[in-house]
């Protein structure tokens, strides 16, 4: 277990794939390997993907697993086993981790739910906020009904924009404004086209708000399990394209589809100067818009 710095931390975002698991014992084993690998790199803060959890479905059975809401069903049975075990692991290695988002039932449906552990135990939750078409029609996975939250840690303020969530720019931007300096984008798109969508989102994102974006994709495919049977996309860590950051706003990425811990490091006092003296400031000139908007739009039409 290191000291983590108040100031520099290591992140590290997940390309994980899913596996059949024939006990929860397996699920226990590969998620101990995980963090323990990110964590010997010294990784103070690791990113799972979103619907990372549908693995559970395979305790189920390969019938409740194939079945859309069985396996939604099944994934949710198992929640306080796997806070328990990833609460455990944050405090064996004394680091943040954003679990796997899965289904979680707070009524007659399941929401999308990632958790937040710390060395201390469960920090809070984040539930998706805006459903794809594919959870509202197919799914029936509905938003969240607790709206945003911010997390404030040792490692800075942290927010989750779930997927989807990180294409639509006022959720961000409404954490940024609530000093969050890491968003978690967790992610899981079936073509590249998908995650090609959260990975501009998520570049955007981090130009927007003057703020460090870290996308976490499923990938892989898993043909035994409804919903997730194929997943494309590369980890990667983004920040604004400023002064004292990469000209191309990526920090790291990994290669497309493979598995593995893509790691950066991020400085806190980078961000909050970049917030105060960048070559830009879009975090503060944002409201200037609304001046602009209030305007009447001119239709000039031509001949």
């Amino acid at each position: 277990m290191s000291e983590i710095s108040p100031d520099l931390i290591t992140i590290a975002a997940a390309a994980y794939p899913l596996d059949w698991c024939h006990s929860f014992d397996d699920y226990a084993g590969k998620l101990r390997d995980w963090v323990a690998g990110a964590a010997g790199q010294g990784a103070d803060l690791l990113v799972f993907p979103e619907y990372g959890a549908m693995e559970l479905a395979s305790l189920g059975g390969a019938e409740v697993a194939g079945d859309l809401q069985g396996a939604l069903s099944e994934v949710a049975r198992h929640a306080p086993q796997v806070d328990a075990l990833l609460a455990g692991l944050a405090a064996d290695h004394g680091v943040y981790i954003l679990g796997a988002s899965g289904p979680v039932f707070t009524g007659n449906r399941p929401v999308n739910r990632a958790v937040l552990y710390g060395p201390q135990g469960v920090i809070g939750h984040q539930d998706k906020q805006i459903m794809t078409p594919f959870e509202r029609d197919d799914w029936d996975v509905t938003a969240g009904s607790d709206g945003l939250a911010v997390f404030d840690t040792p490692i800075g303020r942290l927010g989750v924009v779930i997927c989807y969530d990180s294409e639509f720019p006022l959720l961000s931007r409404a954490l940024a404004e609530a000093g969050v300096e890491i968003l978690l984008a967790p992610s899981c798109t079936e073509t590249e086209a998908g995650f090609t969508r959260v990975r501009v989102g998520s570049m955007a994102r981090a130009l927007e708000n003057q703020c460090v974006v870290v996308q976490a994709p499923l990938i892989g495919t898993a043909p035994w399990c409804a919903g997730v049977e194929e997943n494309t996309g590369r980890a990667a860590i983004y920040g604004p394209p400023d002064i004292g950051w990469p000209a191309s706003g990526v920090l790291a990425e990994g290669e497309m589809d493979a598995p593995g811990w893509t790691l950066a490091q991020v400085s806190r006092a980078r961000i909050r100067q970049t917030r105060a003296k960048g070559g830009v400031l879009t975090l503060q000139h944002w409201p200037e818009q609304s001046a602009r908007l209030s305007r009447p739009i001119q239709v000039i039409t031509t001949s």
